[in-house]
């Protein structure tokens, strides 16, 4: 590890523990803004430990499933970025050293839209691989429609990306029509087709394969959706990532039971056509409000600070 790039906190910790001890939520307060990052124990912290950090505080995006999309309040400074990975990693590096995890992911993905706080995104990225070396750094985004936009630092991203083999992009894509994926989030986005040429851009730049993450159900599960993805998503070029999605209020063992058997046969569907395919299984029964779009602090919070 790099000590130079080490911070003085500023923020106030709690740590939430699950009645699954693999799963371990931080609330980080200061008295204008609470973010939320969530740590994951896969057998144990040296075989895979993996982070879940907030870029924003809320989020302006406003996926219905997710309950931090009920207000935005600001982005983060690269420093609380950082910081949040920093006191999570005073817990794991108790078992074990950072450079001796096997697999170590930083995910960009806990509370907020990456890309529309792009300036701290970067210069956090930065500092955490010179940090931690041997972590992957995971950006998952929405892609607000920006990212299309020839002003937009994508191709800057690009360049990061290259340079630093560890990043990652995942895009949030969910729905396999635009007009489903509209009433999913409904403030603008790029287009599927424009998700398509943006991850084939990274892709040629880096030589590496951008994942995108789709969240089954009932009705976006036919033989048309998977055709449609296939189409849509070369699978010479992409990794798909089929998650386990939380509502707002709903426990990763409630999720489990509503999801998994659909999503194991709709994954099934896709390898027949050549996908690659991952399936995205949050660990444990989370009582804590941990899992993706829940975060049940800050919708607490929210409403006192609105009520203030």
């Amino acid at each position: 590890m790099n000590k130079s790039n080490i911070i003085k906190t500023s923020f106030n910790r709690k740590v939430l523990r699950s009645s699954d001890t693999n799963v371990f939520k931080f609330v980080f307060t200061k008295p204008d803004v609470a973010v939320e990052a969530v740590l994951y124990r896969y057998g144990s912290f040296r075989k895979r430990t993996v982070i879940c950090c907030s870029t924003q505080c809320g989020c302006p995006v406003g996926c219905s499933f997710c309950g931090t999309g009920r207000g935005f309040v600001r982005s983060l400074y690269s420093d609380e970025i950082v910081d949040q990975i920093q006191q999570v990693m005073e817990i794991v590096e108790k078992d074990c050293p950072s450079s001796e995890i096997e697999k170590f992911q930083i995910m960009f993905m806990s509370m907020g839209e990456p890309f529309l706080n792009y300036r701290n995104l970067h210069d956090a990225i930065v500092r955490l691989h010179e940090t931690y070396p041997t972590a992957q750094l995971l950006v998952s985004t929405s892609a607000p429609s920006v990212l299309a936009s020839a002003k937009y630092p994508f191709s800057e991203f690009c360049d990061m990306s290259r340079s630093i083999p560890k990043i990652g992009i995942q895009f949030s894509v969910h729905e396999s029509t635009d007009e489903a994926r509209y009433r999913l989030i409904p403030t603008p986005t790029c287009s599927l087709e424009q998700i398509a040429r943006l991850g084939e851009t990274w892709a040629a730049r880096t030589s590496r394969k951008p994942f995108y993450n789709y969240c089954v159900h009932a009705w976006n599960s036919s033989d048309a959706d998977v055709a449609r993805l296939v189409s849509l998503f070369n699978p010479a070029v992409w990794e798909t990532t089929l998650s386990v999605i939380c509502e707002k209020n709903e426990t990763v063992k409630a999720s489990h039971e509503r999801q998994l058997p659909l999503i194991w046969d709709f994954s099934r569907r896709l390898l027949k056509r050549g996908a690659s395919v991952r399936i995205f299984d949050p660990a444990g029964q989370d009582d804590i409000g941990g899992g993706c779009g829940q975060l049940w602090f800050f919708q607490k919070w929210l409403r006192e600070h609105r009520s203030k």
